[in-house]
């Protein structure tokens, strides 16, 4: 029965989720709750290293053709473990943070912001991208996270293929975007 409740609370899903003014435009802000089941944090702990990608995209539906992207932000970010240190490390390119433990790093892993949209280009009668956001269709924000499996060394992505616990995916989050949000000046 303990293994079952285990078994639903293991996997990614979206906290909160908002589009966000900053100094220089708006960006995506996503929090993810993310629990790693028991063999996927075993592999961790023996050196395994975990490559989570999350989307984070703005888009403009469109009645006449597909929809168009104004945003699409790709990040991924590498968890490991150092059995020297008993520390946990996260990456992103070259930057990198260590903590004590596992609940640390997969709180701030779990903590994804999307690159800024410059406001210039969302200002009326300014670009292109104020004539998507000010004409007739609708605008969509998703965020999503995901382990991805094909970063794996390959006996684990054989056993990642039939083995459920390592299909760790929150699912695409979206909701509808309203540009009526003015940037914050001056970092207020």
């Amino acid at each position: 029965m303990l293994s079952a409740t285990a078994a639903q609370a293991a996997g990614i899903s979206v906290t909160r989720a908002e589009l966000r003014a900053v100094d220089d435009g708006y960006a995506i802000v996503a929090d993810f709750k993310i629990n790693l089941p028991p063999s996927v944090a075993e592999a961790l702990q023996r050196g395994v290293t975990l490559n989570f990608v999350s989307d984070l995209a703005i888009t403009h539906s469109r009645w006449y053709w597909l929809d168009t992207d104004i945003m699409v932000s790709e990040q991924v970010t590498k968890l490991s473990y150092n059995a020297l240190t008993r520390q946990y490390r996260l990456s992103r390119g070259t930057l990198f943070q260590g903590f004590a433990n596992l609940e640390n790093a997969l709180r701030v892993l779990g903590h994804q912001s999307s690159p800024s949209v410059p406001a210039s280009a969302l200002v009326v009668g300014d670009g292109y991208v104020s004539r998507w956001l000010n004409g007739q269709g609708k605008n969509t924000a998703f965020v999503q996270m995901r382990l991805d499996t094909s970063q794996l060394p390959k006996p684990l992505q054989v056993n990642a293929l039939t083995d459920s616990d390592w299909n760790l995916e929150s699912g695409k989050h979206s909701w509808s975007v309203s540009m009526a949000v003015q940037p914050v000046e001056g970092g207020q």
